[in-house]
This record gives C-alpha cells, structure tokens and sequence, in this order.
C-alpha cells in the first residue's frame, strides 16, 4: 500500500473514532460504503496543496461530526459532498445507492453550472441555491459551513486572488451565518482566518499583543481564579473555570470602532465558569447564584451586566456576563453559563436539537427566524444578488427586543424603525402604517426603537407605502416586501404606458412603431423603451406632447431628416479618451503605474501603501477598493472572478486625497497651529479644513494631498504633537 493509501486510511479511521459513541455498527457500515465509494470516484485527484482530494471529505466529515455535532447521514453526505460536481456520477446515481435523502443534501451543496451570462454572479447563484434548502433541511447549510471552515484552514496553498476572494466571501457570508446558527467557535474562526489573509501584519501584531497581555497579567487571572475557586468550593458548586480569548477579527474591530487601544478591552480576556447540574429547569436559578458567590468577593461593573438568561440572543446563545473590579484595579469579565448552555454556544443549533428532543426546551427564537427566514425565501423573484443582499439583512447580529401592546416580544435588529415593527407583524400593518405610539407617546414611522420599548402601530386605509420609506427600513422582510410593490406598481404602469404609447403611434401618420419608439427614446432621454413606458404610464410624459412630437417626425422625413441628423452626427468633433495599457484576459497582476484607466473607489478612498483589490467592472474599467471595504468584500464574495491583484509602485508623480479627524482641548490659536503644522512645517497641499469648537473642545475635518501612506501617518503623528489635540485619526469613507 502505498503512503498516500495509508494516510487516507488513517484519516478515515480517525473520523470513524470521531463519529458519536450513538453511532450504531450498522450506521458505521453506510459511513465505510459512503467512503469507499468517494475514495475511488475521486481516485487520482489531487488538491492544490498536491494531497488527495479524498482528504478534503474526510477532514468536512469530521468537522461536521465533532465541531457541529451532526450525525450519520450529515457524515455520509460529507463524504459524497463533491462526487456530483467533480466526477461523472449524478444525484439519481447517489439516490439509488444511498438514498433519496442523502441524494437531496449533496443536490443542494452541488454548485450550479453552464451560467454564461455575464449579468449574473455563479457565486451569488451557488450560494443562492444553498441558502433556499434551508426552506428544506438544515443540514445542507451546516455542512456547507464545515466545506468552507476546511478550504479555510488549508488556504494558503491558493494563489493569492484566490485567497482575497475566498477570505472576503467568507467574511460577508459564511461567517454570519455561523454565528446565527450559533456556531461561535466556526464564527470566529472563519473571520479570524478571513482577516489573516487580508491583513496579515495587522493579524499577527494583534496575536502577539493579546499573547503580551495574557502573559503580563498572568499571576492577576490566577489569583482571581483561585479566589472564585474557593469560594463556589465551599457553596459546593461543581464547576470548572477556563480563560477564553477574544478573537484577533473581534479585537480589531472593537479597536476600529470604538477606537480603542487593545489594553483597554475588558473582555480581551474573559473568565468562564461553567457548572454541571442535572435538574435543567433550575439553571437560570444557579447562574443567578453563582453571580452573587462572585459580585460577593468584586464588586460588579453595572452597565457591564448581559443577562442573555431571560432573553437569550436570537441565535440560541443563553448565559450571564459580568464585568468585575478584580485584582491590582484590573476590570474582569466573567462569563456563567451551564454545561448545556455552554454547549449550544459551541455547537449551535444541532446542540439545541438535542436537547430540545429531551423535551426539556420550548421554540426559541433560532427557530422563529428560520421561520422568518424561509417566509423571505419563499419569495424567489429577485435577481442573485438581490437575494443576497436581502439574506445578509436577515443575518443581524446586534439584537433588541420590544414589545407589543399585549406584551408579545418582537426580535429586531438593533437601528430597527418603528415601520420594521410594523411590518414584522403583518405586511398590510407595515403598508398601512401611518405613525406608531411608543411608550405612549406619539412618533414618525421612521422613529427608530430602542430594546424595551412598548409600541402600538396606528395605521390609515388611506395609506400606501412610499419610496422614502426604503431609506429608513433597515429589515430584509420590510425591505422585500415594499421593493415587491413597487415592482409590481412599475410592471402595471409600463404595461399601461405600451398601451397607451401604441394609441398614440396608431393615430399619428408614421408608419413604423419601431421609428417612432426610437424618436422617443431620443427625445425625451431615456436609454429604455421600459423607462419610456413606465413615465407614460405614470402621466410624467404628456400625451399631447408625444402626439405633437410624432406629428413633426413624419414632416421631417420627408426631407432626409435621417441622413442629415447623420451626417451631423458624423461631423460632430468628439474627445476621444486617453488610451491606456492593455489588460490582459489572463493577466492577474498589474502595477497601478502602468494603468492608466482605473479609478480608486470613493467608498474608501484608498491611497498608495494601503492593502488594495482590485475590481474589473462590467464596462472593463479598474476600481481599486481598500481590502477590507464594505463594498469590495461584497463584491468578492459575488465577482471572484473580476479580482485582480494590484500593487502600488513607489512614485511622487501622483496625488491622493486622504481626510483625517481631529479633536482635543480647544485654546485661543489651535486652529492657527494645526494650519502652519499641516502647510508648512509638514509641506502638504490642504485641500480644506473644518474646525468647530464648543463646551471647550474642538472638533473637525482636514482634507489635503498626500503621496502615499507614509506621509499621512508623518502628518497624524505630528499633529498629535501639537498642544491640546488629542486624538487624531484617518478617515477612509470620506
């Protein structure tokens, strides 16, 4: 046997052992089958990393056995996972041998193909026919989050456009979803690994300061511990009580958004205690009580209490955390939670399952946005990224919780508007509703809730839903379902419009209705006969106008009106663009200085030295947008394809503009300062500066020229100098 053959073998042996101790003999003889078969289907494939593909399988079966908690069939259709889309075999093939269950499953992980259409995403549409089994079997999604945890873990045998597109698909998709499915430990890792190929030396600089940190406040964790230990000994409580880190992508970004420095996180390092108890109905009861045994010994930070225990968070995540005042002034968090609770956070939904079986659970609020979530699906007449978009809507994570009039308690995202209320109880409150109570007292529909609020929708049969209203919607089922309308609304008024446009055509003299759609088109400026009708159709266009405009093309033909509108377009002198260097189909790396027909992205606005993608759009241009922008994650997840990889080249021919944000102690002649420090001493083209002072403190916005990155972070450190100002940071969405 050859050492490939034998480390398959061990693989499989491996995730035999792995399998639930549940797992019966003849269970494990479908798993052997299963295996058997994949093994010799993908005979001779290799991986990029040069390993039998078989591996990949085995090592997706495994996760979906020990880090979800899935059982045989989840493990039988890992297994067979790529069988439909690499090999000859078909979903019927794999009906007759293992069922038409298991067939189904690896029907909705199989990815589409033959899209040729440039107006559609293959990667949208994948993903789109993953996310619709959901209206089916659960397990398709979770297996699929397994398939990308391993391609994740085994990235770096990608080239590089690979991993951006892999890594930025993976943080605008994959990841939500794991966490909404309640798998924290895949969530994390999965951003985690996303970042370290975006930003890898800011990934590693993180690592090592949350390692610094844990090594230099060492003996304060110990005697906080210790001191814990005691006293849940001497209560008796059987516990057990571990350090769990905070991840680098979530230290990151709670340093970027509340522009933090990573010692003053509190819960960079958190404190667990987990306690076993067998009557689960008393759990909430000993949370509370292992809570005073510590608030007994430190004293707690209010407004750091999370009582996820009365209402836990829409992805099934039920625990009690606290921040305490511990050792040497060191604040603590502390997290209690139960062996089940601890359980359902690292295995989510399957864990949940199980217990709910015990008939120990009642539904919970996972289960009522699978229901939401299906309702939304059911719903297919959007284009794949549409659907995305409004999947990604679906997927919040940042919760409230408000209440009904009758007390019925409602899950919406956090910045929901009193209209998302309106139409997360019934559509035709939502299209109706024409302002809302809250806590009694009277407010707009775009009035945004807060967790706690009492509301009572009031709604008029006069009202219909407006196109403002989408600016302040933030929920996919309220978005959806107002975009339907007025879907609806534009299909009615085109079609009036035809009708009304072929009227007019039939009474005028001209003979052609395709010339006079033309004539149209070009008078009143629209590039679609579908623009054209709808505006008819709407009375924004006049018919006596049209009927008039019509009348004087017929005269005008008669004079050759086409060859001289021709022969004066012809004589028109048009500015013909700059050309630029030609791109290669198959180049997938170019230096910026040698291209001159792209464009940096107004979104984030990057500028030479920031880690940069390039996008090809559908005209062929270059967008260059910052790694870790919004929007270019978005658009690797969907156009993986059009990425290209770009680098800057070191020059001082070109300019960018970069903003910066700066704040301290106002003082008579700080505004004075700031303006020499940026125009002379510093040698930068200001572009603008806005300086408001107030309460004692200033506050604004410094525009201005810069070469590169090098010369911005010289410029914020040297403002930063300056007496009074403190706080000075860059601003990309500018």
């Amino acid at each position: 046997m050859q050492d490939s053959d034998i480390l398959i073998q061990e693989r499989f042996e491996d995730l035999l052992n792995s399998c639930k101790k549940s797992t019966t003999e003849e269970n494990k003889k479908l798993i052997r089958k299963a295996f058997n078969f994949a093994n010799k289907a993908h005979e001779g494939i290799k991986r990029k990393s040069g390993e039998p593909y078989i591996l990949h399988p085995i090592a997706v079966a495994k996760i979906v056995t020990t880090e979800i908690g899935l059982g045989t069939k989840s493990v039988i259709a890992s297994l067979l996972h790529d069988v439909v889309e690499d090999t000859d075999y078909s979903v019927e093939d794999l009906s007759k041998m293992f069922g038409p269950k298991i067939a189904s499953i690896v029907d909705g992980l199989t990815k589409i193909s033959g899209v040729s259409s440039e107006s559609i995403s293959l990667q949208a549409e994948n993903f789109r026919k993953i996310v619709l089994t959901l209206s089916e079997d659960l397990r398709v999604i979770l297996i699929k989050l397994a398939d990308r945890l391993h391609n994740m873990r085994t990235l770096n045998s990608m080239p590089e456009r690979k991993q951006v597109k892999i890594a930025g698909e993976t943080l605008y998709i994959y990841a939500p979803i794991a966490n909404r499915m309640g798998l924290y430990a895949i969530k994390s890792e999965l951003e985690d690994l996303s970042f370290r190929y975006e930003h890898p030396s800011e990934y590693d600089f993180i690592e090592e300061q949350i390692k610094q940190y844990q090594i230099d406040n060492a003996d304060i964790y110990s005697s906080f511990i210790s001191e814990i230990k005691e006293r849940l000994e001497i209560s008796k409580y059987v516990s057990e009580i571990t350090l769990v880190k905070k991840s680098v992508y979530s230290v990151w970004n709670k340093v970027r958004r509340k522009n933090l420095k990573i010692e003053d996180i509190n819960d960079l390092i958190s404190v667990r205690v987990k306690f076993s108890i067998d009557d689960i109905h008393s759990e909430k009861l000993h949370c509370w009580n292992v809570y005073s045994l510590i608030t007994d010994i430190f004293i707690p930070k209010p407004e750091r209490i999370r009582d996820w225990l009365s209402i836990p968070k829409a992805n099934g995540y039920e625990g009690l955390h606290v921040t305490v005042m511990g050792p040497q002034g060191k604040w603590i968090e502390v997290q209690i939670r139960s062996k089940r609770m601890n359980d359902i956070d690292e295995k989510g939904f399957a864990a949940y399952w199980k217990y709910k079986t015990d008939g120990v659970l009642q539904e919970n609020e996972l289960e009522k946005w699978l229901a939401k979530t299906r309702d939304m699906l059911a719903d297919v007449d959007n284009d794949a990224m549409e659907f995305i978009d409004s999947f990604k809507l679906n997927l919040y994570n940042k919760e409230i919780f408000v209440f009904t009039p009758k007390g019925e308690k409602i899950i919406l995202p956090k910045g929901a508007s009193v209209l998302d209320f309106a139409y997360d109880i019934h559509t035709e409150i939502g299209n109706k509703c024409i302002g809302a109570k809250v806590n009694k007292k009277l407010v707009a529909i775009s009035h945004k809730i807060k967790s706690g609020d009492q509301v009572e929708i009031i709604t008029s049969d006069s009202q219909i839903p407006q196109h403002d209203w989408l600016n302040f919607v933030i929920t996919a089922k309220a978005k959806n379902t107002i975009k339907t309308l007025f879907k609806e609304q534009r299909k009615q008024m085109i079609i009036n419009g035809m009708q009304m446009f072929a009227d007019v055509v039939q009474e005028s003299k001209l003979s052609s209705s395709s010339l006079a759609l033309k004539v149209a088109l070009e008078y009143f400026n629209y590039e679609n006969k579908d623009d054209l009708y709808r505006n008819i159709g709407r009375g924004k266009i006049n018919i006596d106008e049209l009927n008039l405009l019509l009348d004087n093309e017929y005269k005008r033909t008669k004079v050759n009106y086409f060859d001289l509108r021709f022969l004066n377009k012809k004589n028109n002198k048009e500015k013909s663009l700059p050309t630029s260097k030609k791109l290669d189909k198959n180049q997938k790396e170019f230096d910026l200085e040698d291209y001159n027909d792209y464009e940096i992205s107004k979104c984030c606005n990057p500028i030479p030295g920031d880690d940069i993608v390039a996008i090809q759009n559908d005209r062929g241009k270059i967008i260059i947008h910052s790694r870790m922008c919004t929007n270019a994650l978005k658009l690797m997840a969907s156009h993986g394809d059009k990425i290209i990889a770009a680098k800057w080249v070191s020059t001082n021919q070109h300019t960018f503009i970069a903003a910066i944000q700066i704040s301290g102690i106002d003082r008579v002649g700080i505004v004075k300062d700031i303006t020499i420090a940026v125009s002379d001493n510093l040698v930068a083209n200001m572009k603008s500066i806005n300086i408001d002072t107030g309460d004692g403190i200033f506050e604004g916005e410094i525009f201005f020229y810069v070469h590169n990155i090098i010369e911005l972070d010289h410029l914020i450190g040297e403002l930063s100098k300056i007496s009074g100002v403190e706080q000075v940071q860059r601003i990309k969405n500018h």
